[in-house]
């Protein structure tokens, strides 16, 4: 199979974003006196959606859908404040994303954080790299919903088979298979490598670049 196009996920694949997002969600914790979190947790948290990262984060017995609704309302408040203060590209991820374009490949993000902050986020750290970037839109089912990444493959005009998906979930794991892709896990994130191998990855990588080891079509 020679690949034309690549998925990847952005919070913990392409992003250290954890800390930014801990940060913010605390705030919004602490403002209604509720505990907040270690950054450690957050991996555990984020990957799923604000609506999901506010419910898992709210203690249990205040998770109502009026509380939550109200603190992803104030999440998007405090992110818009803070997205960069901490979050950095991952390193050799931009030499991973270089080498691809070189290869000829489309490159595309597809994430489960809001629309409107994928985009900014995306542009502000890696311009001009990606001819396609998602994230959750109203309407548009979540990830692992395969929607999404099959959207952006009739967009490309590439078929689903021929994308390698990166990422750093289960969800992203579950996305590709359920897109027909090439599930590819990336241990540089917030999940260990028995979650992603069991929700489908076919391989595993430690370092952006291993990408080009275990995937022979790209050795050329």
């Amino acid at each position: 199979m020679k690949y034309k196009g690549v998925i990847f996920d952005a919070d913990g694949t392409l992003l250290d974003s954890l800390e930014d997002l801990a940060n913010s969600t605390n705030i919004v914790l602490e403002r209604h006196s509720f505990p907040c979190h270690a950054v450690e947790k957050y991996k555990y948290f984020v990957g799923d959606g604000m609506y999901n990262l506010l419910s898992r984060a709210l203690p249990s017995e205040h998770r109502t859908e009026e509380l939550i609704k109200q603190c992803v309302i104030e999440m998007k408040e405090e992110y818009s404040k803070r997205w960069a203060d901490k979050t950095r590209a991952y390193q050799e991820i931009p030499e991973l994303l270089d080498a691809l374009i070189a290869k000829g490949l489309k490159l595309a993000v597809l994430s489960n954080k809001p629309d409107e902050f994928i985009r900014i986020v995306i542009d502000n750290f890696f311009p001009g790299k990606f001819v396609q970037a998602l994230g959750q839109r109203e309407g548009v089912p979540k990830k692992p919903d395969p929607i999404g990444a099959l959207t952006i493959a009739k967009e490309l005009k590439i078929s689903p088979q021929e994308f390698l998906y990166l990422g750093d979930t289960n969800t992203d794991m579950q996305t590709a298979v359920a897109a027909g892709m090439y599930p590819v896990g990336v241990l540089w994130g917030f999940r260990p490598a028995e979650e992603l191998l069991a929700s489908g990855a076919k391989v595993l990588i430690e370092k952006p670049l291993d990408l080009f080891k275990v995937i022979p079509e790209l050795q050329n």
